[in-house]
């Protein structure tokens, strides 16, 4: 899944402009979007594209409409390359989170048991099941004690929803300095003990040895932090929104899986805007732009446009039974800065949706009255219970 929706405060990708706040960006670009003019200049001072045939043109960026970004690979200093060595990164770590999550498939129902029933506080449940299902893959057993602790804590305080409101501008640099310290120095000692021939513990591991020899660590240590807040916040985004809409909705707890997924991805993508720059003056859906504009690719609203979605605000996981407007659905981004895991990740959303409902009848109550919005679309609070069911004892 894409870092640019959950990294708050260690480097953010796609960024909604600083002066307005996300949850009022959200809000101001639906109540602009009229379902026919796709593509416009919103009150906030960008041009919001919706339309899914700009969108991917933008995204895409086939004839060099904007300038080259990713929103992975994103550091302070601009995109982390080159771009050689993000291919690397991106196909060595699926291998490795494939091997992971095909070696530890058998422990996801103890693990849905564990920390899911009788009842759990959504969205920081889904959050931490994947922390704890990925960890040996965040970081390999050996690791050094007080780095563990520090992912762990970088989860709590920067990842999970809301987080960053919870500790004070003074203790979250203080934090972030201590925790950048212990990244920066285990990549230094992964530098100097590297072997060609070595197979990756971790993720770590991946991004030390898939990058340029001499690369500085305190980018190593962005990009590595890409790939938790991608995998914890993304991936426990992604899962909160389908048991939240799967609570609300019981008559649809008997959908397929897969078709659940990717219907709460389509209504909620957890990377909702994405921000590119168009490098010359150019007319994009009928809107003129300049490299001095700012473009807003909104893919929440790319995923509701009426023109190609029947019932567009509607949750109907049985959509994804027949022929859908693939055009018109990109909840992992576009072209070649796609995420990288998609596919992977996917996998693990089905298992753990078809674990959740399979057996058990789930019932929601909301704690909160909309998403969080911030970089990511996060679901609100809301407790879920987990009782037996009664109806389907051997299954689907």
């Amino acid at each position: 899944m894409e870092s640019s929706g959950t990294r708050q405060g260690y480097g953010e990708g796609a960024r909604t402009p600083r002066k307005h706040r996300a949850r009022d960006t959200l809000s101001l670009l639906s109540a602009e979007f009229d379902g026919v003019h796709d593509v416009w200049r919103s009150a906030m001072g960008t041009v919001c594209v919706a339309d899914p045939e700009s969108a991917r043109a933008v995204l895409g960026n086939r004839d060099a409409v904007v300038a080259e970004a990713s929103d992975f690979y994103k550091t302070r200093h601009g995109d982390f390359g080159p771009r050689a060595a993000q291919i690397r990164i991106g196909r060595a770590a699926r291998a490795l989170i494939r091997r992971h999550l095909d070696a530890r498939r058998a422990e996801l129902p103890g693990l849905v048991a564990e920390l899911l029933a009788p009842s759990a506080v959504w969205p920081d449940a889904g959050n931490l099941l994947v922390l704890r299902h990925m960890r040996d893959v965040l970081l390999h057993r050996d690791a050094p004690p007080q780095l563990h602790a520090s992912v762990g804590q970088i989860v709590h305080r920067a990842v999970l929803a809301g987080a960053r409101h919870r500790h004070s501008p003074p203790s979250r640099l203080l934090f972030r300095r201590r925790a950048l310290n212990f990244l920066h120095t285990e990549i230094r000692d992964r530098q100097r003990q590297f072997h060609p021939a070595r197979d990756a513990r971790d993720l770590l591991d991946v991004v030390v040895d898939e990058s340029e020899p001499g690369a500085d660590p305190k980018d190593l240590a962005e990009v590595y932090l890409s790939f938790l807040f991608a995998t914890v916040g993304s991936v426990g985004f992604a899962l909160g929104w389908s048991v939240h809409l799967l609570g609300t909705h019981p008559d649809c707890q008997a959908a397929e899986p897969s078709w659940t997924v990717r219907e709460a991805l389509r209504l909620w993508p957890v990377a909702w805007l994405f921000a590119r720059t168009p490098s010359h003056a150019q007319t994009l859906g009928g809107t003129e732009v300049t490299p001095r504009d700012l473009l807003a690719v909104c893919t929440y609203l790319v995923h509701r446009h009426p023109g190609y979605w029947e019932r567009p605000d509607e949750f109907v996981p049985e959509r994804w039974a027949g022929a859908v407007p693939d055009a018109a659905y990109l909840p992992f981004g576009y072209g070649p800065h796609t995420c990288a895991g998609a596919t992977v990740t996917m996998r693990l959303l089905e298992d753990l949706v078809e674990l959740i409902t399979r057996d058990r009848q789930l019932a929601v109550t909301p704690d909160g009255t909309g998403p969080q919005v911030g970089p990511a679309l996060a679901p609100p609070r809301f407790t879920a219970v987990l009782s037996a069911r009664t109806d389907c004892p051997g299954g689907r």
